[in-house]
């Protein structure tokens, strides 16, 4: 019997300091799937990079001298369309997060993130899907959050009456509201398994289930559209 050797996933490394990316490096190559073509240290240096290996995911330094991560990014999506960038950062300000993301970068890591949550985050935008840290998930809610509180104190400043929301029981399963809630308060898979006993790989296939229950991409819209229809708690 011929076996098809799986295809792996190229990933190119952004960033100005050498120890971090050769850290990076040795955290992803535990991984058989992932193939680190190349890496360098400015974001003008990924045009290049990205011409000559065409890589399925490019990890990016925000900040950086020369060309930023931010700009570098912007240009290569321009250039190359079907790109995949993975931000990587020190900020965990939201302002960050929503100013990378309209450039097309599909994932922000915290750079104080664990080997875990690195994997996941490659794995996750080198499928199309999208990656944000649980930190930075979480002040991204929490600026939601102030948002809402804005809104609705002008609803009821103009007589709107309070609507009732009522849980997503009819379209998922106790359990995976459960699973919903804990992404929403910003934890990780691990952190979810951990919280409710169960093992990582089962939190991944409840994920799932959510995902497609909720005709929703990834994790952050998810989240969003649960707060949105009053699915879950912001605490």
């Amino acid at each position: 019997m011929i076996q098809i050797e799986k295809k792996k996933i190229k990933i190119v490394i952004i960033d100005d300091h050498q120890l971090f990316r050769e850290g990076v490096k040795r955290i992803l190559a535990m991984e058989e799937e992932f193939d680190i073509v190349a890496d360098g240290n400015d974001g003008s240096q990924a045009m290049d990079l990205v011409e000559t290996y065409q890589p399925d995911v490019i990890l990016m330094d925000i900040n950086m001298p020369h060309m930023n991560g931010v700009d570098a990014t912007r240009e290569l999506i321009e250039r190359f369309p079907d790109v995949k960038v993975l931000i990587l950062s020190i900020h965990d300000d939201e302002s960050y997060v929503n100013h990378v993301l309209k450039t097309g970068a599909l994932g922000y890591l915290l750079k104080e993130m664990d080997a875990a949550a690195l994997i996941e985050a490659v794995k996750v935008v080198a499928a199309g899907g999208a990656y944000i840290h649980p930190k930075v998930t979480r002040n991204l809610i929490n600026d939601y959050r102030r948002l809402a509180g804005e809104d609705e104190q002008h609803e009821d400043s103009i007589g709107y009456r309070e609507v009732e929301y009522r849980k997503p029981l009819h379209m998922l399963t106790r359990r995976e509201c459960e699973v919903l809630q804990l992404m929403t308060d910003g934890q990780s898979n691990r952190a979810i398994g951990e919280s409710l006993y169960i093992s990582e790989k089962t939190v991944k296939n409840h994920v799932s289930n959510i995902l497609q229950k909720m005709s929703v991409n990834d994790r952050t819209q998810a989240v969003v559209e649960a707060i949105k229809k009053g699915y879950v708690i912001v605490r």
